[in-house]
């Protein structure tokens, strides 16, 4: 047998799995439902080791070994002979939402349960297992014990707010089947002990493992069923003067139809598509963890092939090869299965912008927009018109080479009206300054606005060719807009409005540009193409030849190594499953009829060709109908009782691991990717907000890469608000651009930037280096006054006096001599609130009553417990906006 003993975090509670080995093809797993404690694990493990040696007193014959150890089952799997089970036996920590922690991959192990003895082999055994291990589970896939990743995080927090009467009568689990190992945030009763916690099914959409843990889910406790997604996760700290505040990118990339670039196209008879990734940025203050204490804000969007039937014949070896419409839809059947399963899980509007090319001299691109165009027409229809589709074609391919348009300009103006349109999540209601002087586009936000914030109603879908780089620079686009209003909405900048060149967009603009390269290397085979300074414009030219070594990269990918890559996918996702008797995955001329089930039985019922949505949807719109509470939507949850002192619950044993030994060299939070570390210039007296517009070449990265750049900028004090800079600074540009001309022919090396200081090469006696003292302004931030006023040098003079004073008492104590005491000596006593303060003991101060109920508010607002505003405190804020603003 095999047993599989697990744990939780903190190794105090266990479960164990007996796993037997004797059945040649069949999976016999136990599961007793106990929870042992640490000293019931080793009496239970003793007394199987010792019942299982060979000869009693025989030391060298242990009869219970140590396979390996893991952190988790990815799942079972069975080809043509017995069972293997795949364990995760390495991962490495990318992000963290709340205090919950979210890993990737690192290594995974395949183990085969059958004994030797038992085994009864097969010919191409051997090579399933190497098709299936094509898959490299050490390449983008992610997991999180307590958070679910297959939902966003408007509905993990929305189901925590469910009403709690609601969650009571839900609550039907014995005493023993209440712990849960991996348990999500809890809900605290009103008063007394107990808190519910809540477990929700996954979205089987974005989980990639659901059919290896088919054979087990009936079987075990719900703890051991680890859930993973495709896709990416990255995570970047913006720290504004100090205060941490976490940006995350989370893409889930669809199990259903997925596949590689030509391979699979459009969509299949159940409406998924082909390359659908749904992404999500998160952005949260990272000084309060808890999810109901702190501030949380997300957003998505989503990106996915043309809902139609089409696909592209790679057999004539073309670059591009013809788009062909494979059946007749004149019904819009698949797109309208597509929207509907978008209308329930993000609600409406659905916005979809279209990027393939409008004008063409050989119809090519285009045969996909007038299908698409035709296909929304006719099931708007039917919609009521507040909730109707909204189509945006926008040939971004054309603007790209037009000198006379900027094509991220004209995106940004998408992306306004967008997020208009959608909103976005946020978990804590409008700020008080923000009602009090709100924005003019912030009173335009669309979305819900509930009493606990907002809620994003709706998505924007976006789509070209391939889903690739104009798709994924069009995303960064309305992702920026859609960033700064959540920084708004969180107090931390006065306009939802953010500029290129500053250190929050650059370090979002990496996080994207990452989330680019993955997404195109599991879809295309090759990193973009494109990115978002070549559609900026400002490039450097080696990008040109990394461009053509991509696109090479890309068309050898789709020509020889897509189809296997393919079988891989098909074999471990469950599309197709191997059988005796049945022919071979590599015999198969196409996986057409594993992808569309139709085409092997029809199905009993028919959708209407007029109500083409799901019953229910449309009451609770533009509400999404997942997030909706309702008796179908409460099945899908798992509610549970705890005490508030167990540590399944306690997210800060979670976080800060007490019963580990922590390097900091290795903590996750020290090691991510920090905008002063990485993107803030290293000169010294610059404005250290995120928010400040830097020339290109003055991040921090560009300073550390390029030492022998000789050229010391200034920075352009240009804020994120478009203030003017001040008059010393233009006439330090101005005066800078004349002597520009006149050094000219000595200095052809030296950049023409608008700098006031010029350093020229020290080994050329010849030249002369001018302007080296710089001004006070430039280094430090501030000018000093030429002449201190009287009551600054009486100030001054009062210092030095004191310090000479020190100095003579200092020498004076050296002469045990002269025992008399210094004259003209200031007596320095130290004042303290400590009446005894020495190392021998200290006695603390008495603190007032006023004092110890300022410290009391301060701890509830801690704990998300704000003191009820008295009338002197609006007077107070009422007399300070007047004096500010007004």
């Amino acid at each position: 047998r095999y047993f599989l003993v697990g744990s939780n975090p903190a190794e105090t509670k266990y479960r164990v799995l007996k796993i037997d080995r004797t059945e040649p093809k069949d999976l016999v797993i136990i599961d007793d439902k106990h929870v042992y404690t640490q000293q019931e694990v080793r009496e239970l493990l003793g007394r199987l080791d010792l019942g299982n040696r060979t000869k009693m007193g025989q030391k060298g014959s242990s009869g219970l070994s140590r396979a390996v150890s893991a952190f988790g089952i990815v799942g079972f799997v069975r080809f043509l002979e017995g069972y293997y089970i795949v364990l995760i036996t390495k991962r490495r920590k990318m992000a963290d939402i709340g205090g919950h922690a979210i890993y990737k991959i690192e290594d995974t192990n395949m183990i085969y349960i059958p004994n030797d003895s038992v085994r009864v082999s097969h010919p191409d055994e051997a090579r399933y297992l190497r098709i299936f291990q094509n898959v490299d589970l050490s390449s983008n896939f992610y997991f999180s014990y307590s958070y679910d990743l297959s939902h966003s995080l408007q509905y993990n927090l929305t189901i925590l707010r469910m009403p709690l009467e609601t969650l009571k009568t839900e609550t039907t689990q014995t005493r023993q089947e209440s712990f849960d190992i991996f348990e999500d945030e809890g809900l605290s009763t009103q008063g007394g002990s107990g808190v519910f916690g809540i477990c929700s099914k996954p979205y089987k959409k974005y989980v990639w493992n659901a059919k290896l843990l088919e054979a087990v889910r009936g079987a075990v406790h719900r703890d051991w069923l680890l859930y993973i997604i495709h896709g990416f996760c990255g995570q970047s700290k913006l720290l504004i003067y100090g205060r941490p505040i976490y940006v995350t990118l989370i893409a889930r990339r669809s199990s259903k139809f997925a596949g590689t670039r030509f391979l699979k196209r459009g969509a299949n008879c159940e409406g998924d598509v082909a390359n659908e990734v749904e992404t999500e940025q998160i952005l949260y203050d990272a000084s309060v963890m808890s999810f109901s204490a702190g501030s949380y804000s997300s957003y998505v969007q989503v990106r996915g092939s043309v809902p139609l039937y089409w696909s592209q014949d790679i057999s004539t070896m073309m670059p591009k090869p013809p788009i062909t419409l494979d059946q007749a839809d004149p019904y819009a059947h698949v797109a309208a299965l597509h929207f509907d399963q978008m209308l329930q899980r993000f609600g409406s509007p659905i916005i979809i912008l279209n990027l393939v090319k409008e004008r063409e001299k050989r119809k090519h691109e285009r045969i996909l927009s007038e299908e698409l165009v035709a296909a929304v027409t006719y099931l708007n229809q039917f919609l009521p018109p507040e909730h109707a589709i909204i189509y945006i074609p926008w040939d971004m391919a054309k603007y790209t080479k037009s000198k006379l348009c900027n094509v991220l300009d004209r995106l940004n103006v998408i992306a306004e009206s967008v997020v208009k349109k959608t909103g976005f999540f946020v978990n804590r209601p409008d700020s008080y300054c923000s009602i009090l002087r709100p924005d003019e586009k912030w009173n335009e936000l669309g979305g819900c606005v509930v009493s606990t914030g907002r809620l994003q109603t709706g998505v924007l879908r976006t789509n070209c060719v391939d889903c690739l780089d104009r798709t994924n620079t069009a995303q960064f686009m309305v992702g920026k807009c859609a960033l700064a209003y959540q920084l708004y909405s969180l107090g931390l900048i006065d306009k939802p409005n953010l500029q290129f060149d500053t250190d929050a967009v650059r370090l979002f603009e990496e996080l994207y540009e990452d989330h680019g390269d993955t997404l195109s290397l599991q879809y295309g085979g090759s990193q973009l193409v494109h990115r978002v300074k070549t559609y900026r414009k400002i490039a450097p030219w080696t990008q040109h030849s990394k461009d053509i070594m991509q696109t090479l990269s890309r068309y050898y990918s789709n020509a020889f190594s897509d189809a296997d890559r393919q079988d891989s996918i098909n074999l471990f996702l469950g599309v197709f499953k191997p059988a005796e008797g049945k022919p071979h995955l590599w015999e198969l001329p196409t996986d057409f009829y594993l992808h569309h089930k139709n085409t092997l039985s029809l199905s009993q019922t028919r959708q209407s060709y007029t109500y083409w949505w799901t019953t229910g949807v449309l009451k609770h719109l533009p509400l999404p109908f997942d997030e909706v509470t309702c008796a179908e939507n409460r099945r899908k949850l798992t509610v549970k009782k705890f005490h508030k002192y167990e540590e399944e619950i306690d997210i800060h044993n979670e976080f800060f691991r007490p019963y580990e030994l922590s390097s900091f060299d290795e903590t996750f939070c020290l090691a991510m990717t920090n905008s002063t570390r990485d993107f803030m210039p290293k000169n010294v007296g610059i404005d250290p907000s995120p928010f400040t517009v830097r020339k290109p070449d003055e991040t921090g990265k560009s300073v550390l890469g390029n030492k022998n750049n000789r050229d010391e900028t200034v920075l352009q004090r240009k804020t994120a608000a478009s203030a003017p800079p001040p008059p010393s600074e233009e006439a330090v540009s101005s005066s800078s651009e004349d002597d520009s001309g006149t050094d000219k022919e000595d200095e052809g090396a030296v950049s023409q930037r608008s700098t006031p200081v010029k350093v020229t090469d020290t080994g050329d006696n010849t030249k002369i280096t001018e302007n080296v003292v710089q001004a006070t302004k430039d280094v430090y931030g501030v000018n000093l006054s030429d002449i201190p006023s009287e009551d600054d040098l009486a100030i001054y003079a009062r210092f030095v006096q004191l310090g000479q004073s020190q100095h003579k008492q200092d020498k004076g104590s050296q002469q045990f001599c002269s025992k008399r005491p210094l004259d003209k000596v200031i007596n320095l006593i130290p004042i303290s609130s400590f009446s005894q303060d020495n190392i021998y003991e200290v006695q603390p101060p008495r603190v007032d009553r006023k004092s110890i109920e300022i410290f009391q508010a301060h701890i509830q607002a801690g704990r998300g417990n704000m003191q009820p505003l008295g009338r002197d405190d609006f007077l107070m804020y009422r007399e300070y906006i007047r004096n500010r603003y007004m």
